[in-house]
């Protein structure tokens, strides 16, 4: 897997990143990839951001593996710096290939490398391979997440 680039996303990715998200039974609910006019938007607000680190995985030019890391600064944990990942996507002819891990794996060092002293992440009540995978990783279940729209 010598050939695996991982790299800060730019608007040329959205097309790909946006068909990922879209590629499993929640995204196809709640994702649009004929109409990237909202991703664009969002992609400017995240792009601008400095807490902000979206990134692809890219493999011979084709991206096949994405994840967003979000610094966030804090005053509990006496002042610590945690790392959130979200978004975490593999193209479906990379699920299995060890392409999973090796983000997660950068996510984890590159949090290190901006200070943080903990990652977290949430996952889908629904999404139990997911929640194995994280757990093999070394994540460990702590809290509960509750959402509510506005």
């Amino acid at each position: 897997m010598t050939d695996l680039m991982i790299r800060r996303a730019t608007e040329e990715d959205l097309p790909a990143i946006v068909a990922m998200l879209a590629d499993d039974t929640l995204g196809a609910t709640r994702e649009s990839p004929d109409d990237l006019t909202p991703y664009r938007t969002a992609f400017a607000r995240i792009d601008g951001d400095p807490h902000q680190h979206l990134v692809v995985a890219e493999r011979a030019g084709r991206t096949v593996g994405t994840l967003q890391l979000t610094l966030v600064p804090g005053l509990s944990r006496k002042g610590s710096i945690r790392t959130i990942i979200e978004a975490v996507r593999i193209h479906a002819d990379e699920r299995g290939s060890g392409l999973g891990t090796q983000l997660i794996e950068w996510a984890i060092d590159h949090s290190r490398d901006l200070g943080a002293d903990l990652v977290q992440l949430t996952s889908d009540a629904t999404r139990t391979d997911a929640h194995r995978f994280y757990e093999r990783l070394g994540f460990v279940r702590s809290h509960y997440g509750f959402k509510l729209p506005i």
